[in-house]
């Protein structure tokens, strides 16, 4: 399968224009494993841009010293309550991906690519920055999955990634719906008049399955632009479309399948005895324990190692963290 670019041209940034990856964390959970994860892999690939963590106030001081340890920018954000959502989600967990509604108040960022914290970059898309502005630009999602059960999508089994298998019964349903795109890899522009209307327009809409990603997708539905899946590769597509699928194309793998955590991969869940995914959790793992790729290898600095620097967890000992770390120096 031959690669497929995203034609871009090269824009002038203005003056004191900067530009970020940017992912999003909270709980007190191990995700922040993928975070270190994240940052190991972008410097990987040589990056030019940093990592910005947009941070809740239940992520844990010990969790954010290890970021910042790795190079990340900590930002912390306030929780987005979205009403009250009578029928539920498809993950009782979407609840708390709203306030990645906060990542477009960033304007010190003249533009950013969003990654979530599950994401891994195996080469460098920092080209990506340079797409033409004025868009939204992400990877079109796929609804084969289970997930998506309550779904017209799913019910007549269309997916946008194949539809001429199974055409859009306009007879009966009407138009078909929008070209909808995976909201775990995005890029845009912060801006402060869109930030305060996605959280006033956030308040007067009724939540649906899919949360923030739904929303997101009515909201940007004007200015969105697919990009190729080599940008995001949500690891449903190694089973459900395997023939768009060439894994030596693949920049960004998002591991956001039931069971495909790396850091907590057992190959027990459906797919995951794959030997794709065990090559790809193998990978993620590779670069997460590399410690030559660890941030204070990549800064010069004449004094001591900061002692809030700690081991990052192994396999083995994924549950030690907090007993893994030094004390600090406060």
């Amino acid at each position: 399968m031959a690669q497929m670019t995203l034609n871009v041209e090269k824009t002038v940034i203005p003056d004191g224009g900067k530009r970020a990856y940017v992912t999003f964390l909270a709980g007190n959970k191990d995700y922040w494993m993928g975070v270190v994860g994240l940052a190991k892999g972008l410097r990987k690939v040589n990056s030019a841009y940093p990592l910005v963590v947009a941070t809740l106030p239940d992520v844990p001081e010990e969790h954010r010293q290890i970021l910042v340890a790795q190079g990340c920018i900590i930002r912390d954000i306030e929780p987005v309550h979205p009403p009250e959502n009578q029928t539920g989600y498809s993950m009782a967990y979407y609840v708390i991906n709203y306030s990645k509604l906060r990542i477009w108040e960033f304007v010190e960022y003249e533009r950013m690519i969003y990654l979530d914290g599950d994401i891994q970059v195996f080469s460098n898309i920092d080209h990506l920055f340079d797409a033409p502005r004025g868009y939204l630009y992400a990877v079109k999602d796929c609804f084969c999955e289970i997930s998506w059960s309550k779904s017209p999508q799913y019910k007549i089994g269309y997916c946008q990634q194949c539809p001429e298998k199974v055409t859009w019964p306009v007879e009966s349903l009407g138009s078909p719906p929008p070209v909808y795109f995976n909201a775990g890899m995005l890029v845009f522009e912060p801006n402060l008049v869109s930030y305060e209307d996605l959280l006033r327009v956030v308040q007067i809409t009724t939540p649906t399955l899919f949360a923030e990603q739904d929303f997101l997708n009515m909201y940007f539905r004007d200015i969105y632009k697919p990009i190729p899946s080599t940008y995001n590769l949500v690891l449903a597509m190694l089973w459900r479309h395997p023939e768009h699928v060439d894994l030596d194309q693949i920049s960004v793998v998002h591991y956001c399948a039931n069971g495909s955590k790396p850091w907590r991969y057992n190959g027990a869940e459906e797919h995951m005895d794959r030997e794709d995914i065990k090559m790809l959790v193998k990978k993620w793992w590779e670069i997460y324990e590399d410690t030559s790729l660890d941030y204070k290898y990549f800064v010069e600095s004449d004094s001591k190692p900061n002692p809030i620097i700690a081991p990052l967890a192994s396999k083995e000992s994924v549950g030690d963290v907090l007993t893994n770390l030094a004390p600090s120096a406060a």
